[in-house]
């Protein structure tokens, strides 16, 4: 994303600088060897024989400068006192070469280019100025030094335009230097950005992995409880109303055979209707009092069933709208109220249950109220998988759609289970 074009920038800024690099390795050579070729090839009409023989000396003299600093700026150079002097003798050779040759002024402008390089930054501007005397006086009409008052008048026109120009290009060159520096800085910050964000999606990416697994594992054990919850509602209920059939039988087998047959036929259908709840609950469908009837015809037919199995009094009542639920409404309190009515068979001894569904607005209500032996809901014991769900199972089956359940009982008064979900029509 942003790397492509981070190293885009920082490729240019290096090929500009390899470019340079090179004019600075190899320029002054070039221009050394192009302003003598020139100054030869015109000596015999502007220069002396004093001018011929001093740049025959110093023409080699400036090479073996440059030949010298080609070797000694492989060393840590910078601005160090080394180029300080190459610098300083350059300009002076390149002075006195122009003073004998004014075509020599090609290898003094060298000057311009590299005194911001080799030089202190206020050093440097004295340099190029420095330079800018050179360049004026080769210009100037008469070379070194000006033989009339209109070469001096040109020579310092030209001065004074050498200078400004000094002093435009030394502020452009700031300006250059600056911006190279906030490029590169700006390079390296979005480079450190980068690594950043490239660790940030690789940690990202781990975390992903992370939460898939637990998300995995998080639905593995919701599945299991579901599936735990189901055939506790399912089966371990349907076994234990076989088992109280068969028992019933055991003991009216002799005296009343109609009575047992009755007794058998009801232990065959309950082994028939557990086996169709345990194949819906392995399919995660709604439960079989719900396929065809709505919530509260299912929750009467459950509770007339209830009552004739287990010998008790039982009252089924519906308060406001009844409204279609969604399935998963409906399975949820089917299941609640079932719990609830096993419980009381089981352990209130009650002689009467009341059952009521309220439909309330935006809420469904689901009461079942016994008139038992009662409990403290505070002492009951944690539940240790031997004994059902229970009011547990009962709590996380409302919660798992947003709902709650609260008991009220006391030893003695009987008990109170209500179930509060919220209202969602069938889709």
């Amino acid at each position: 994303m942003g790397t492509g074009h981070t190293g885009g920038d920082a490729a240019a800024v290096t090929t500009a600088e390899q470019g340079w690099e090179q004019f600075y390795r190899f320029g002054p050579y070039g221009l050394l060897g192009l302003a003598t070729i020139v100054s030869a090839m015109s000596a015999d009409l502007i220069m002396s024989r004093t001018g011929m023989y001093v740049a025959g000396v110093l023409v080699p003299v400036a090479l073996a400068l440059q030949l010298w600093w080609s070797w000694s700026r492989h060393r840590p150079a910078g601005r160090s006192r080394a180029a300080q002097l190459y610098f300083a003798v350059r300009t002076v050779l390149a002075f006195v070469l122009t003073w004998c040759n004014p075509f020599f002024s090609m290898f003094a402008l060298l000057g311009y280019f590299d005194a911001a390089r080799l030089l202190p930054k206020r050093a440097a501007r004295v340099g190029m100025l420095a330079t800018a005397v050179t360049m004026a006086g080769s210009q100037c009409g008469s070379g070194f030094p000006p033989d009339t008052l209109t070469n001096w008048t040109a020579f310092g026109i030209l001065l004074a335009l050498h200078s400004t120009l000094v002093l435009v290009f030394a502020q452009i060159d700031t300006r250059q230097a600056e911006h190279a520096r906030t490029q590169i800085d700006t390079i390296a910050e979005l480079e450190s950005a980068n690594a950043r964000l490239e660790q940030a999606l690789a940690e990202n990416a781990g975390l992903h992995a992370q939460l898939l697994v637990q998300a995995r594992e998080a639905g593995v054990a919701d599945e299991r409880s579901r599936l735990a919850a189901e055939i506790h509602d399912t089966i371990a209920q349907g076994l234990t109303g076989i088992i109280a059939q068969l028992q019933a039988v055991t003991s009216t087998a002799d005296s009343d055979p109609a009575l047992a047959r009755k007794h058998l036929d009801r232990a065959a259908a309950l082994a028939r209707h557990s086996l169709g709840e345990a194949r819906r609950s392995v399919r995660n469908l709604v439960p079989a009092a719900l396929a065809h009837d709505d919530l509260p015809e299912a929750l009467e037919k459950t509770v007339a069933s209830w009552a004739e199995r287990v010998g008790v009094r039982a009252e089924f009542t519906v308060t406001g709208t009844a409204e279609p639920l969604h399935d998963e409404v409906g399975a949820t309190l089917l299941r609640i109220a079932e719990e609830a009515l096993a419980n009381a068979g089981r352990h209130s001894g009650a002689s009467r249950v009341g059952v009521t569904l309220s439909f309330m607005g935006d809420e469904v209500t689901l009461d079942v109220r016994d008139d038992g032996c009662g409990f403290d809901p505070v002492a009951l014991p944690p539940y240790r998988g031997t004994d059902g769900f229970g009011l547990s199972g009962m709590r996380a089956r409302a919660e798992r759609i947003a709902g709650a359940v609260v008991v009220e009982s006391e030893p003695g008064n009987g008990a109170a289970v209500s179930a509060r979900v919220p209202l969602v029509p069938h889709q």
